[in-house]
């Protein structure tokens, strides 16, 4: 495929993310969703144009908005296909906790994916997490 009149080798990456919602209420979690997504674009520099899918799962006590409908209201996320789903629920997991897989086609040769992790869910994956 031609990018700029340069041929690219265009390749499929999987982004994942995280973050926790202080309450089960449209608000928190359309504030939380919002920030979740600023920051897998902007860490990953990503064009909404390029993101194929995207997958958010929920933990059982979440239910006040489909994190999904957040998304679809965002600039240029039309054309994404998303779904919601229900994470499976293991006692003693990170309750109130809203997760996202995404597929997105980039270059091959795309910097280094990264992956996002905020608020409460950092300790999901502290070996992801940015600091500073």
């Amino acid at each position: 495929m031609t990018f700029g009149g340069f041929s690219v080798d265009w390749r499929v990456w999987a982004i994942r993310g995280a973050v926790t919602v202080p309450e089960n209420t449209e608000g928190a979690m359309r504030e939380a969703v919002t920030e979740l997504i600023d920051a897998l674009e902007e860490r990953n520099q990503l064009d909404p144009s390029c993101i194929i899918s995207a997958t958010f799962s929920v933990t059982r006590d979440l239910d006040a908005v489909f994190p999904a409908a957040i998304a679809r209201q965002r600039p240029q996320w039309d054309n994404v296909a998303l779904l919601d789903v229900q994470h499976m629920h293991v006692e003693g997991s990170l309750p109130c906790c809203i997760r996202i897989l995404m597929h997105v086609q980039l270059p091959a040769l795309h910097d280094k994916i990264h992956h996002v992790y905020l608020r409460g869910a950092r300790d999901l994956r502290p070996d992801l997490v940015v600091t500073g």
